[in-house]
Formats: structure tokens, C-alpha cells, sequence
């Protein structure tokens, strides 16, 4: 497993991972407010969702902040191998299937799994097996490459 992700790329996992747990935690504890992120970026869209809109307007700007902070702190970039069309189409997927879904992974995958939750579980599974049948259609039609 080392051979395919360098020991690095394996801790920074990690580290985010740990980053994103601890965030849901103090959410969860300090508000009492699942950290879906879909569900905070409606409140503020006038999409639904109960946050008030000051927190929610805080959540998404310290997001903005910390890829602000690690753009200008380190070398790393997305990679970006679409247009931007093509990325503002698929980030209004994303948007319709989180309502559609009643959460995103944030809001199910880490929180909602966290509290045992049989829809996050379902929801999750659904996730992952949609996005493992996503990137094997698009690598046999050699979307990427």
C-alpha cells in the first residue's frame, strides 16, 4: 500500500481526516447543529435549512479562509481536468442531489455515521458506490487520461 501513496500523502489523510472529525465534533457539541455542509450552504442561498444565518454565513467563510490558507501555505493545486462549464454543471449535480438526498457526506458520512444513523449509513453506502461506478464508467470511455 506504501509503494501506491507515499507516506506523506497516507499522514496528510490523516491530519485532514482528524481536522474534519474534530470540526463535526465541536459543531455538534458547541451549536448542537450537524456540520452538513449542504445543509449550511442553503441557509444563506434561501434554500431551506435552520442554521441561523449568521453562523451559516461564518461556516462558509472560515471554509473559504482555510483552502485560502492552504493555497497560499503550501504547493499544492487542484488539479483541474475539466472546463468550467463542465465544473459548474457538475457542482449543480452535486447541489440537486445533496436536497435530493436530504444531506451531503459531510452532513451523512461523517456526522450522521458518527451517531449510528441508518440513513446516513444507507446514503453513505449509496455515495460511495455511485462514485466508485462514476470513475469506472468514465476510465473505460477514457475520461481523464
Amino acid at each position: 500500500m506504501l509503494g501506491v501513496f507515499p507516506l506523506a500523502q497516507l499522514l496528510h489523510g490523516l491530519v485532514g481526516g482528524l481536522l474534519i472529525g474534530i470540526a463535526g465534533a465541536v459543531m455538534l457539541l458547541g451549536l448542537g447543529r450537524i456540520a452538513g455542509a449542504s445543509g449550511i450552504t442553503a441557509r444563506p442561498s434561501g434554500l431551506g435549512g435552520d442554521m441561523p444565518l449568521g453562523t451559516a454565513w461564518t461556516f462558509l467563510i472560515e471554509l473559504l479562509i482555510g483552502a485560502l490558507f492552504v493555497a497560499t501555505t503550501t504547493d499544492w493545486h487542484a488539479p483541474l481536468s475539466a472546463s468550467w462549464p463542465v465544473l459548474v454543471a457538475a457542482g449543480m449535480l452535486v447541489g440537486f442531489g445533496t436536497r435530493f438526498g436530504s444531506g451531503c457526506t459531510s452532513g451523512h458520512g461523517v456526522c450522521g455515521i458518527s451517531q449510528i444513523s441508518q440513513r446516513s449509513l444507507i446514503a453513505t453506502a449509496t455515495f460511495v458506490a455511485a462514485g466508485v461506478a462514476t470513475v469506472f464508467i468514465l476510465s473505460k470511455i477514457g475520461f481523464g487520461q
